[in-house]
């Protein structure tokens, strides 16, 4: 009678030692995903989540892409340039909204909210500070899974696309000083950066941060004397080391940072509050010592911003002056740049949604990925972003146990 125990079992222990048959693990079933890209609805907001090559890559791995009509036109991608990467160009938004997963830049809107499906997958930015109780209760009644740009991570523990629009928001953000500075009514007709024989300008950074790093390489890059600073000595450590070369630092002393105000042709404002609301570091009596036509822009602008004398602005009507100092203050700088901000979420997207179509769905890529999981803040319908939930009173669920539990 055969032995009924495993091969492995009947095997001598000197048998056992002897190389084995490898043993594959079985593949997972790959999904076919259908991918929609509807055309954003705030007129301040000119990026989109996909670009033509992203929609070539995903249809060449088996998958369908919707984009709406005008989409990528104010990124610079034309409907032509979709359909000639493969995807279906359609005309109502709410044809691109029966899609599988749903990719947009901005929050989506209480509109939108009604062409939502339960076990859809939305991807976009969320505001928190932004919405209300009323937007989180309706988009938790669409039993959606929804994930915020702002939480997801990379393999390096990386906030992926906050990095990445921070780095575009430093760089644009002296592009933009540079233009304003050399401005006859709004500047001082000066050109920014350094030229033999001329002082060259003085760049005043608050914050160093991603967002203070990349305006002080810009500034560095251009000629411009530049000083930063911030509260964590670590952070201007880090930010020195990673420019490999000494710039001026300081933490954030009153008498110092006056003085570095007085003399500045530009202040940046780069200050990053992890949750909440960013803190006012620059007062309305700061902005009054500084010369007429200094060119003052807060990127904190996002989060509330962090000079007194800030109000959000548009990137139609982008500036106005206090005390003869131009303030540029709209929210969401990548936007002004959108057409290289588009790659850079497409370049983060793309393997994202890849990934999710390998793994046979997004719940097998969430047990999986742990950086994809952290940008989790609506699991099918459960609340599951703890700062949401206190924020606005909502019950909280931890996606890593709901993961457990019906996985």
């Amino acid at each position: 009678m055969e032995d009924p125990r495993p091969e492995y079992i009947r095997m001598s222990p000197a048998e056992r030692l002897m190389p084995q048959e490898e043993m594959l693990e079985v593949a997972r079933q790959r999904s076919s995903l259908l991918i929609g890209v509807p055309k954003e609805l705030s007129p301040q907001e000119n990026r989109v989540s996909l670009v033509p090559d992203g929609v070539a890559l995903l249809c060449r791995n088996g998958h369908e892409v919707m984009v709406e009509a005008g989409a990528g036109i104010t990124a610079h991608f034309s409907d032509h340039e979709y359909s000639e990467a493969g995807a279906h160009v359609v005309c109502s938004p709410r044809e691109v909204y029966k899609a599988d997963i749903i990719l947009k830049v901005g929050p989506v809107t209480r509109e939108e909210m009604e062409w939502l499906r339960p076990k859809q997958t939305l991807i976009s930015a969320i505001q928190v500070s932004m919405q209300s109780e009323e937007y989180f209760r309706t988009l938790l009644s669409k039993k959606v899974t929804a994930l915020a740009f702002e939480t997801i991570r990379d393999r390096t523990n990386q906030l992926a696309i906050i990095r990445a629009m921070s780095e575009i928001a430093g760089s644009t953000s002296i592009f933009i000083a540079a233009e304003y500075l050399a401005n006859p009514d709004f500047g001082r007709g000066k050109m920014f950066g350094g030229f033999t024989g001329i002082t060259p300008s003085e760049v005043v950074i608050i914050g160093a941060g991603t967002v203070g790093e990349f305006a002080a390489r810009s500034a560095i890059g251009l000629g411009a004397l530049v000083k930063v600073f911030d509260n964590s000595v670590y952070r201007l450590r880090r930010l020195q080391s990673n420019l490999g070369m000494r710039v001026f630092t300081s933490i954030l002393h009153p008498k110092v940072l006056i003085e570095a105000l007085r003399t500045a042709d530009v202040l940046i404002g780069a200050i990053h509050a992890h949750e909440g609301r960013t803190p006012c570091i620059i007062s309305e009596e700061m902005i009054k010592q500084m010369k007429d036509g200094t060119v003052a822009i807060d990127v904190s602008i996002d989060q509330g911003g962090c000079f007194e004398t800030s109000r959000p602005t548009t990137h139609k009507s982008p500036v106005y002056k206090v005390h003869g100092v131009t303030h540029y203050a709209v929210p969401n700088i990548p936007s002004k740049v959108p057409h290289t901000a588009s790659q850079a979420l497409n370049n983060i997207i793309v393997p994202i949604i890849l990934d999710i179509g390998s793994e046979g769905g997004i719940e097998n890529l969430l047990k999986r990925d742990f950086g994809v999981r952290q940008g989790v803040y609506i699991y099918n319908g459960i609340l599951t972003n703890l700062y949401i939930s206190k924020s606005y009173n909502l019950p909280f669920q931890d996606i890593s146990l709901l993961m457990a539990v019906f996985h």
